[in-house]
């Protein structure tokens, strides 16, 4: 049992949406950041690792088919260096939040989670509507600025900034998250 979950957000994604080309250089930008985080993770025994994808309306998806389905994307490169490794923490959802209509809330109870730190994709949809839902639930919220992509840079700072005002989330580099 650990007080500290890391929740890697949407980060198996085949970029192959709307917003694709406007994502991938911002997620491009947070992969060695959220490298470096994950295997500070993996080598905590007081950290746990979860990670909680989009199942992108195939409900009959396992997570293996969705890491499957994003290594044969479109940008394989951002997704070979953070796909997880085996005894993670896996979790799909159906939209925006986390914790939207998924295990997460009693997994993380289940663990004694007090910290959360939120790392991945998108800061002004997924991480913001995270972050929220973390806080209503009274987790403390912990954002790596470097280690959370943008679609639109005005949008993902104003996120940032509603987290740290609003959520009392504390916003650092991803290589202070688990100091």
């Amino acid at each position: 049992m650990s007080d500290t979950a890391l929740v890697v957000v949407d980060m198996l994604n085949a970029y192959r949406h709307e917003d694709a080309e406007l994502l991938a250089p911002n997620v491009a930008a947070i992969v060695d950041p959220l490298v470096g985080l994950i295997d500070d993770a993996h080598d905590r025994e007081n950290v746990d690792l979860i990670y909680v994808n989009d199942n992108y309306g195939d409900f009959t998806a396992q997570f293996s088919d969705i890491v499957a389905a994003a290594l044969a994307g479109e940008h394989p490169d951002l997704v070979r260096p953070i796909a997880p490794a085996d005894g993670c923490l896996l979790l799909t959802k159906v939209r925006h939040s986390v914790f939207y209509a998924t295990a997460l809330d009693y997994l993380l109870g289940r663990l004694g989670t007090r910290r959360l730190i939120l790392a991945g994709q998108v800061t002004e949809q997924c991480i913001l509507y995270s972050a929220l839902d973390a806080y209503v639930r009274h987790f403390d919220v912990v954002i790596p600025s470097d280690a959370v992509a943008h679609i639109d840079a005005d949008l993902g700072g104003a996120a940032l900034q509603m987290m740290c005002r609003n959520m009392s989330a504390e916003i650092m580099p991803a290589s202070e998250c688990l100091d």
